[in-house]
């Protein structure tokens, strides 16, 4: 069984860079793809990026330009930088595995 661990993520301005990490741990063998979603109150959860284990990335076109997924397989860890944020990007943000495994949900919030 997999279990992912998000770390990072908080308070920002406008404009401003937030990382969220995702460690994975347990029967990761079998894990091709993780990446971020996130949902905003009163919203549906999103995506925003994906990444394989090759490293082919898909990105929200939202977050394109702005956001940087990457995926360091040796700590079994994904990453979410984040950059020129907006009040938009305010959310809950949850980390994903395949298929169908979720981290526990880190709150980002941008500030005007």
């Amino acid at each position: 069984q997999v279990q992912l661990v998000q770390s990072g993520g908080g308070l920002a301005q406008a404009g401003g860079s937030l990382r969220l990490s995702c460690a994975a741990s347990g029967s990761i063998f079998g894990i091709n793809v993780m990446g971020w979603y996130r949902q905003a109150p009163g919203k549906q959860r999103e995506l925003v990026a994906l990444i394989t284990r090759d490293g082919n990335t898909n990105y929200a076109d939202s977050v394109k330009g702005r956001f940087t997924i990457s995926r360091d397989s040796a700590k079994n860890t994904v990453y979410l930088q984040m950059n020129s944020l907006k009040p938009e990007d305010t959310a809950i943000y949850y980390c994903y595995a395949s298929y169908n495994i979720w981290g526990q949900g880190t709150q980002v919030t941008v500030s005007s």
